[in-house]
């Protein structure tokens, strides 16, 4: 069976970090157009105003495999590869640094702060921790074999070399890696810990909370009490599986959740100003994992701390 084919390198070097958008002209466009314009205006008018694309037309901001300009009159080629970047609507910056933990010519193993993404989504782009990086190490390649909440600090594992991101994010996929968090919430003390928590999370595509339902569980997260100081305890999480906010919709269904949740168990309105003075108390600690490429056994510890759990 053939494999995919892969995507011709773009013209274009990258923006703040991020990558060209290709545009390749599909075999049977709707509407039959006779121009590139044409096709233009009749793909991303919608989004963004067919005015707007004809202007990036005249800009030149539209180029072809060699470099050079597009322009809008001429002729539609079918299967013809297209490259341009996005306008960058205006984004609120995130005031923490994204710290590495460690380094070399394989993988980046990078700290990253509160409030910021991980990969560009949605009005997340260009503050997010992979496009920060390729600013700040020179390297353009870079991408993440996971991804971490935007809400939640820790260790994320990105890869230098892209013929390498596989073999990592297969570590992820296949549950080879041991992953421990750290959480700051309410403590209960009728609450019987440790305890291994199982259940059927759903998260829907536009909603922002995910919810249990009855089913088959697939997800499963173990929670352990390590200290506590009055009312707050501090808890090791250790989860096996990856759901979507899975350990905040644990920790919630056990009647302690997560200090500064936005989501659990009340979700706040949306599109409320963030407060980067109460970020969510949850800390991805510690990755443990053998490398896929080098066979060595890797360890590695977020110098993070939670905000709720000074030292000392």
């Amino acid at each position: 069976m053939r494999g995919r084919r892969k995507a011709p390198a773009g013209p274009l070097p990258q923006r703040d970090g991020i990558d060209a958008v290709r545009v390749r002209l599909p075999e049977d466009p709707d509407g039959a157009p006779d121009t590139v314009g044409e096709y233009l205006v009749a793909r991303f008018g919608g989004a963004i105003g067919g005015d707007r694309v004809a202007a990036m037309l005249e800009e030149g901001r539209f180029v072809g495999a060699d470099g050079g300009a597009v322009r809008g009159g001429e002729p539609y080629t079918a299967g013809r590869s297209l490259w341009f970047h996005r306008d960058f609507a205006a984004e609120e910056p995130v005031p923490f640094p994204v710290g590495v933990v460690y380094r070399d010519a394989h993988l980046v193993i990078a700290d990253k702060p509160h409030f910021l993404a991980t990969t560009p989504r949605g009005r997340h782009i260009t503050e997010t921790a992979v496009a920060r990086l390729r600013r700040e190490l020179g390297l353009p390649a870079l991408q993440p074999a996971h991804r971490l909440d935007r809400l939640t600090a820790g260790l994320v594992l990105f890869v230098v070399r892209p013929e390498e991101r596989g073999a990592y994010q297969t570590l992820f996929r296949d549950r080879l890696v041991s992953k421990e968090y750290e959480a700051v919430a309410p403590y209960d003390p009728e609450l019987v810990l440790p305890t291994t928590v199982r259940s059927r999370i759903v998260k829907e595509r536009g909603v922002l909370a995910a919810r249990e339902e009855p089913g088959e569980a697939n997800s499963e997260s173990r929670v352990e009490l390590v200290e506590r100081r009055g009312g707050l305890g501090r808890y090791r999480l250790q989860p096996a599986t990856g759901r979507t906010h899975q350990l905040r919709v644990h920790m919630n269904a056990l009647g302690v959740p997560i200090l500064h949740d936005p989501l659990y168990p009340v979700v706040e309105a949306e599109g409320a100003v963030e407060d980067f003075s109460r970020p969510l108390q949850l800390l991805a600690r510690r990755l443990k994992f053998t490398d896929p490429v080098s066979g060595e056994p890797r360890r590695f510890e977020s110098g993070l701390r939670l905000s709720a759990w000074p030292e000392g």
